[in-house]
């Protein structure tokens, strides 16, 4: 089967990038391949100082390249957005083209999305086409109706160990994970990859029982997001969480809902999320994002507020498990890395 795994690069502990090219001639952009939204979006050449230090798209470069007439406004979960202009042109991903593809050369970044603290050059999307801002198809979803890949599915491995992280597009990697323990959990709607969530469980300290979030009858929803990194819930959520746990606080310096707690109990409260009949418990290291600030005894946690009813499923547990995003029957794998 042809498939190509394109190596995917952590940036700040908490993003992974890595390339594709656009145009003719191609040229490469390092692009944040996100499963929370669905559209592309480069720097354009015509973009004002809040682009630089990133790689711009010039459709005049570009002999494929075709200006929609169309501008567009994206705004992210996490309050960036950008605004810009549409244009159609090709697009390489990990192999494989995506002829005739739409997307947005913006002409403004928000700080979110500048250069140094944003790396990548842009954002491709990889959600569903129900959510594209520009009404048009996904860059993997127009190579699966051209059909250039063999399967519709692409895989994500996201791991902070250097090497071992990768998006695999047309199919899965069999070296990267457990096979015997992959268990498959179907869309719920197709716009977000969104998915049921049966259960969250966070272990209870000092011998008090475990700390129950979620069960099977909360028909609580998750949307698993590569593009996000923490875990977030709800406010309310977020404080049944921290509930008597010494030292646990909302950290207003870091604002969105974030926690911290003191770094020598902090391990201890990493959560265990079950999807379908399968529970898959957060490592420490992943759960623990480190000191908030230089010599802190607090630690920022990977599960923060200031979300809404559904569950929003990022790096802190992705980087746990393989992921099968499966387009074909609109469905969520999850398995044991090998």
């Amino acid at each position: 089967m042809k498939r190509d795994d394109i190596s995917l690069a952590e940036v700040n502990s908490n993003m992974w990038m890595g390339i594709i090219s656009v145009g003719t001639p191609p040229k490469n952009f390092k692009v944040d391949f996100d499963t929370g939204s669905s559209d592309l979006v480069l720097p354009a050449q015509s973009c004002d100082s809040t682009c630089d230090g990133h790689t711009r798209y010039d459709p005049t470069q570009s002999s494929s390249s075709t200006n929609l007439g169309k501008t567009f406004n994206l705004a992210y979960g996490d309050g960036s957005n950008v605004n810009g202009t549409q244009y159609v042109d090709n697009v390489y991903m990990g192999g494989y083209e995506a002829v005739n593809q739409t997307l947005g050369a913006a002409t403004t970044y928000s700080s979110g999305l500048q250069f140094p603290a944003f790396l990548p050059d842009g954002l491709l999307g990889m959600g569903f086409p129900m959510i594209s801002v520009f009404g048009a198809s996904p860059v993997f979803q127009t190579m699966v109706s051209s059909g250039a890949v063999n399967q519709a599915v692409f895989s994500f491995a996201l791991s902070s160990e250097p090497g071992r992280s990768e998006l695999t597009i047309g199919g899965t990697n069999a070296n990267m994970y457990q096979e015997s323990t992959m268990t498959y959990i179907p869309v719920s709607l197709p716009a977000y990859w969104q998915i049921p969530l049966a259960g969250v469980t966070r272990p209870g300290l000092n011998g008090a029982p475990d700390v129950v979030l979620a069960n099977k009858t909360s028909y609580a929803q998750a949307i698993i997001d590569t593009g996000t990194t923490l875990i977030v819930t709800s406010d309310s959520i977020a404080q049944e969480f921290y509930a008597n746990v010494t030292g646990a606080k909302l950290d207003a310096d870091i604002g969105g809902g974030v926690w911290s707690v003191p770094c020598d109990t902090i391990d201890s409260l990493a959560p265990t999320l079950t999807f379908g009949s399968r529970s898959f418990t957060v490592s420490a290291s992943t759960f623990n994002l480190g000191p908030t600030s230089n010599g802190s005894t607090d630690c920022i946690a990977g599960l923060a507020g200031g979300g809404s009813s559904w569950w929003l499923i990022g790096d802190v547990f992705l980087q746990n498990v393989y992921t099968v995003f499966d387009v074909a029957n609109t469905r969520v794998g999850f398995a044991d890395l090998a």
